[in-house]
């Protein structure tokens, strides 16, 4: 069940909730503790009166001292050293008459009082409360309803006589503590012994602790605020927008979320807004790159079945032998086209998945692109009498940042595309060199007749292919796929017509290592 209630509850509530349940345990050891305090104080007190007790007893039975008035006098005079660290010591004969009391040692003899209820801690009578409070500097309180009387009365008849009885008392602010015993003689009761002190220092005490904890308990209760107020402002909130933003995502709500301030922060916040924004934002453009691919991959796809479906039209129907010859070349044409474009759309998919896996890594480019030039002569030289050569500016190592096999890809897709260009027994020429700030160049020249477009730029776009003579050959993709790995490797390509002679030049710059 709480595990249900948590699972509904907010960071900031399971928080307070938990600290809720926690702060109550501690609460109820602590109520248990401070209910327990005051029983062992007292009892460490009346463990001190029950021994001057027993000391006193000893003391009466060693000197064979009566238990009448003048001989407990006597006694309270000539040991009145035992009782000095002791408020008041008051004895009683069997008959609960007082004859004896350590608060009349300074007075005269006759001061000694008869009858118990002259000395009882609560004096019913205003009289009897002035007279007693006038001659022996009494404290008494006025809530009170129990007297000594009563509780020695209670004590001759209940189970704990013959043995210590404690009991304590409020007056005018004062906290009393009083002991009770029987005084036992040759296996006969013959009066009673009281021990009062004033324990002011175990109320103390317990108010010393109640306030201590209290302090804590509030001190303990703020810091629990002030760190909710800060996990809530400086990190739920924040998450909370995170989540917010996800959302709106998701539903593609129009309605956005600014993370500019998030992304500010120099924490983890911080880095996962930023990594969280760049996520997305990657994710959109590989969505609307992978819808301009299919709607162009459509358009492109539409005009080879335009041309099927119109070519097997005029095959019904027409009973001319050469011009069936004709209308079945032009859809065995149309249907390698479309064979194609859906062949190299599937390589270009298959590339950008093995892209996102791929890690860009420091790399020497001169072993590659010498790798490749060896493998295309190896082809095109006998095939075509086409002679590539490489040449570099002299340099030591051509370094950058990027990945083996896409490097390799570049430079095979601008050879195939430059030899496609050219005739046979030609040139092409591949040229590596550094150029300001360490920045690396690879060029591509080859004698071919050049471009016609104005506007170089619009041979990197998807499926364009300007080659009226092998129309349908190609379907438009290669320099696409490497505009999109240049970019990859935060380079720049630049086509343009060679100057020194017909042809065409392909150069991309590498930014340093």
């Amino acid at each position: 069940m709480l595990s249900n209630l948590l699972k509904n509850l907010s960071i900031l509530k399971k928080f307070l909730f938990i600290n809720f349940i926690f702060f109550t345990i501690i609460g109820i050891f602590l109520f248990i503790y401070l209910k327990n305090v005051q029983p062992n104080l007292i009892k460490k007190k009346s463990s001190n009166h029950i021994e001057v007790i027993n000391n006193t007893i000893d003391n009466l039975t060693r000197l064979n001292v009566e238990f009448v008035e003048d001989d407990i006098r006597k006694f309270l005079f000539s040991t009145r050293f035992l009782f000095q660290n002791l408020d008041r010591v008051i004895f009683f004969d069997n008959q609960l008459n007082l004859i004896g009391d350590t608060d009349t040692l300074d007075l005269d003899p006759r001061s000694f009082s008869q009858r118990l209820d002259i000395v009882e801690f609560e004096v019913l009578t205003e009289k009897k409360t002035k007279e007693i409070t006038e001659k022996k500097n009494i404290d008494v309180g006025n809530n009170n309803v129990v007297s000594l009387n009563d509780v020695l009365l209670n004590y001759v008849s209940s189970k704990n006589f013959g043995t210590p009885f404690t009991f304590t008392q409020e007056e005018f602010n004062k906290f009393k503590l009083t002991t009770i015993k029987n005084v036992m003689q040759k296996g006969e009761n013959i009066g009673y012994l009281a021990i009062t002190e004033n324990a002011n220092d175990v109320k103390a005490a317990i108010d010393e602790r109640k306030t201590f904890v209290i302090r804590t308990a509030l001190a303990i209760g703020l810091v629990i605020l002030i760190f909710s107020f800060v996990l809530n402002r400086y990190f739920l909130k924040p998450i909370k927008n995170l989540v917010t933003y996800t959302e709106t995502i998701r539903n593609k709500d129009p309605k956005v979320t600014n993370l500019d301030i998030l992304k500010k922060r120099n924490d983890e916040l911080g880095l996962l807004s930023k990594s969280l924004d760049d996520m997305t934002n990657e994710l959109t453009k590989r969505i609307s790159h992978a819808e301009n691919f299919s709607t162009d991959l459509v358009h492109e796809i539409r005009n080879p079945l335009a041309s099927l479906k119109s070519a097997s039209e005029i095959l019904h129907d027409t009973t001319d032998v050469e011009q069936r010859i004709k209308l079945i070349d032009i859809l065995s044409h149309d249907v390698q086209r479309i064979e194609r474009l859906i062949t190299d759309y599937s390589q270009m998919l298959k590339d950008e998945v093995a892209l996102s896996k791929e890690k860009i890594k420091k790399l020497d480019i001169e072993p590659i692109i010498k790798s490749v030039v060896d493998d295309f002569n190896n082809i095109y030289k006998l095939k075509r009498g086409i002679n590539i050569s490489y040449s570099n500016d002299g340099k030591n190592k051509y370094l950058i940042n990027g990945i083996e096999n896409r490097i390799e890809q570049i430079v095979a897709n601008l050879l195939d595309n430059a030899i496609s260009f050219s005739g046979d027994n030609k040139d092409v020429i591949v040229k590596v060199s550094k150029l300001e700030n360490d920045k690396v160049s690879i060029n591509i020249l080859d004698e071919g007749q050049g471009f016609k477009e104005k506007d170089t730029n619009k041979i990197f776009k998807r499926f364009y292919s300007n080659r009226p003579d092998k129309f349908g050959q190609h379907s438009g993709l290669g320099l696409n796929i490497v505009k999109n790995l240049v970019d990859l490797h935060n380079a720049t390509i630049r086509a343009s017509n060679r100057l020194d002679k017909k042809g065409a030049s392909m150069e991309i710059i590498f930014p340093n290592a």
